[in-house]
């Protein structure tokens, strides 16, 4: 009779070798919830849209005041658009 182990061996590196990748994988299965994405229009914050002033710097102006804004004159070239900024 041989005077073995009636488990075996416990560990072998062959056996150590896919524990061990698994525990790396670990990280990439996420356990975590999502938070739900916010709908910026339910904010009561004021929402801001980005326009560029004709000297070329960057201004923000809320939406609110584009949708109450006059229109001084429709469909313009830019030649006459430059004259009248005083640019040309």
């Amino acid at each position: 009779m041989s005077n073995k182990n009636p488990k075996g061996k416990l560990f072998s590196r062959r056996g150590i070798l896919p524990i061990l990748g698994g525990s790396l994988l670990v990280p990439f299965i996420g356990t975590g919830q999502s938070e739900p994405e916010k709908n910026p229009l339910d904010d009561n914050e004021e929402q801001y849209k980005t326009l560029l002033k004709p000297d070329g710097t960057v201004v923000k102006i809320k939406i609110s005041a584009l949708k109450d804004a006059k229109v001084v004159k429709k469909n313009i070239s830019n030649n006459s658009f430059l004259g009248w900024l005083g640019k040309k």
